[in-house]
């Protein structure tokens, strides 16, 4: 089975933003680089040292509005620019404390009043990730058309905030993968478990506004609430769009 990755995406502050790239080089045993690097812990958040589990974040599950932010990170200084459609551009350090009251007061009116607020901007010395290993997502094209085909909508890429999107597959095929290699460019990665889905993937991501029950519909159609599978990076490499990809 072969296929084309499609596209690469990286998301620098966990649910805050999407990132296109043309290339990326991946290295065993991490995360895509800078994908996740910095997440947004609320003010209920119970943190421990190093990766912590999604609850302790800000996020588009329990802030839709956050779906809609973009993003732009400049590697070498490490700052950011986030826009949205509502609140607009600033540009930003997440490291720099200074920089910390300005994107609190940007943010802060995409989360709803009653929930608990954005307080501060953490890092774990890898991708804050939805899984307590190194992961990188990977997703099929096809799966997401014959969803959206059972929907009767065109739903975004974006609404799944995945890292690597291939072509090539019959859908649905990537959950027989578990345990399986794939072959990307100049990298090998290992398919670890599916991805269960939360209510982030009912968010259109172009208005941050709630459109089309994603989870029901994975429900009643296919009897579970999964879309895309986790890999881990076996051998480092360069990977484009346009490379071919292939099963092992």
């Amino acid at each position: 089975m072969t296929g084309r990755l499609t596209d690469i995406t990286r998301h620098p502050i966990k649910g805050h933003g999407r990132e296109a790239l043309a290339s990326v080089r991946l290295s065993a045993g991490e995360c895509l680089p800078w994908d996740r690097h910095w997440a947004v812990a609320h003010e209920a958040a119970r943190l421990r040292e190093g990766w912590n589990p999604c609850a302790n974040f800000a996020r588009g599950a329990k802030a839709p509005a956050l779906m809609a932010v973009t993003s732009e990170l400049e590697e070498e200084t490490a700052t950011i620019t986030l826009r949205h459609p509502e609140r607009g551009e600033i540009r930003f350090r997440p490291d720099d404390p200074q920089d910390l009251p300005r994107f609190l007061d940007w943010v802060t009116p995409l989360n709803p009043p009653e929930r608990a607020q954005p307080a501060r901007i953490v890092s774990a010395g890898r991708g804050m990730t939805d899984s307590d290993f190194p992961s990188i997502s990977v997703l099929s094209t096809a799966s997401l058309a014959d969803l959206s085909a059972r929907m009767g909508m065109d739903l975004s890429k974006d609404r799944w905030r995945g890292n690597l999107w291939l072509e090539g597959a019959a859908p649905w095929a990537e959950f027989g993968w578990i345990g399986r290699h794939l072959r990307i460019g100049g990298t090998l990665l290992r398919v670890e478990e599916r991805i269960t889905r939360c209510k982030a993937t009912t968010v259109d991501p172009e208005t941050g506004r709630i459109s089309g029950d994603t989870l029901a519909a994975l429900d009643a159609h296919y009897g579970h609430k999964d879309f895309g599978i986790y890999a881990v990076v076996i051998e480092g490499g360069p990977v484009s769009v346009g490379d071919e990809w292939s099963l092992q």
